[in-house]
């Protein structure tokens, strides 16, 4: 395997204007994409007061996302990227100033939380792929590693930025005088923030210059997009390492995604800080993982064994911070605890990324790429409604303590059960 790293192209990459305008909505968007992610949560917590609520929400989200995103992809491939992203724009535009709209109004009710919740999922199916299609038709080959970069780095960024200035609006905005309503006027603007950022980022759009538009190499391509779907699929399941890497992390999302969307800010809900202190936990998640994305960038050579072996360990140490969060009681304490997660998350989220992109052959990698993010996405709906229904009959100490344990137990278990220990980060010859 040769070392030789890519000649840096940053500074010719800024000299190009459509990436510019490309880079500074997707910054835009992804920032606003944060205010809802923390705005939705609370504003079903206080209007109900009832966790399998917040499940059923996140799950309307999640799952039309999860059914329709590799259909999303494979016609994403087959038309125009920019033309499927600029209509996802415009249609979270109008569905995210009309929930702030209801919200500032005092005109929602949970019905229609419910409704917009699923059409937000539904347009994201959509926008998730060709969000992730578009760059390569925009920068050039000898660019796109560099491009990657700023975006995946800009994306940690936001996720580090959002949630704090999220946690603050709403806190600042909020009327402590007006009980089970105080936080209506903060989760109203974060929402509105959200629609313009999404109006702006379209605008941007309009100004970036597509390069070329990608002729398929793969003959399944040309055929019905289901039929180009499942024999992705067959293709995956066929090969060992991907169909054992893909089940593996198919349990951890199961394991691990709920305890974020839901059982997260019931523990910042018991905390002095209150929705502030929501925001700082998951800030802290995301400067961590940031942190650990620059460290996996800098030395890529860290390895505890193979690439599978790291996986394994790093996972069990996350089980190991996650089992005493539910005994946190301070905002600082479980900011650490969750900066540390994030550090060890980021890394390996970096190898993972590289590890897929030399094992799978370039005509496969959107509809591969597709089906990893819809193994994550299509289970986070489930974990979460799950989370929300066992919290009505275990406390967020129990929750957390035994899914520490069961990830040290999953990660423990396929070290020795499973060929996950074998998979090395070397290509194969396809």
């Amino acid at each position: 395997m040769s070392n030789k790293q890519p000649e840096n192209k940053s500074p010719a990459l800024f000299k190009d204007p459509s990436f510019k305008w490309l880079l500074s909505g997707s910054a835009l968007s992804m920032l606003g994409d944060q205010f809802t992610l923390i705005a939705l949560p609370w504003l079903v917590l206080k209007m109900t007061e009832d966790t399998l609520a917040l499940g059923i929400a996140l799950a309307l989200t999640g799952v039309p996302r999860a059914l329709f995103m590799l259909i999303g992809g494979a016609l994403v491939d087959r038309y125009s990227a920019k033309r499927v992203l600029m209509l996802t724009k415009y249609i979270n535009t109008f569905l995210l100033g009309s929930l702030a709209f209801l919200v500032l109004s005092n005109s929602l009710g949970l019905w229609m939380v419910y409704a917009l919740s699923l059409a937000i999922g539904l347009a994201t199916a959509f926008s998730i792929p060709s969000g992730s299609a578009i760059l390569p038709l925009v920068v050039k080959a000898e660019q796109l590693q560099g491009a990657n970069g700023m975006m995946l780095g800009l994306r940690q960024l936001t996720m580090f930025i959002g949630p704090l200035l999220a946690g603050l609006l709403i806190a600042l905005f909020s009327d402590k005088s007006a009980g089970i309503a105080a936080d209506s006027q903060g989760l109203g603007v974060a929402f509105l923030l959200d629609a313009l950022s999404f109006a702006v980022s379209a605008f941007t759009l309009t100004k970036v210059a597509v390069r070329w538009n990608p002729a398929p190499a793969d003959p399944a391509n040309q055929a019905h997009i289901l039929n180009s779907v499942a024999e992705n699929l067959r293709y995956c399941w066929s090969n060992v390492d991907l169909r054992t890497c893909f089940l593996y992390w198919a349990a951890i999302a199961l394991l691990i995604s709920g305890l974020v969307q839901v059982a997260l800010p019931v523990l910042a809900n018991t905390m002095s800080d209150g929705v502030a202190a929501f925001g700082i936990l998951m800030g802290a998640h995301g400067a961590g993982t940031l942190v650990g994305m620059i460290i996996s960038g800098v030395r890529s050579n860290i390895r505890v064994g193979s690439l599978g072996m790291t996986i394994l360990v790093v996972d069990g140490m996350v089980g190991m911070l996650i089992a005493p969060m539910g005994a946190i009681h301070t905002t600082w304490a479980g900011a650490a605890i969750l900066l540390a997660i994030g550090m060890l998350g980021g890394f390996v989220q970096v190898a993972v990324y590289t590890w897929l992109q030399r094992r799978v052959p370039a005509f496969r990698m959107g509809r591969t790429m597709s089906l990893f993010m819809f193994i994550f996405m299509g289970i986070a709906p489930v974990s979460a409604a799950l989370t929300g229904w066992l919290m009505r009959s275990v406390s967020v100490g129990e929750l957390f303590a035994g899914s520490g344990v069961l990830l040290f137990a999953i990660a423990s278990i396929a070290l020795v059960a499973s060929p996950m220990r074998t998979v090395s980060d070397l290509p194969i010859k396809s």
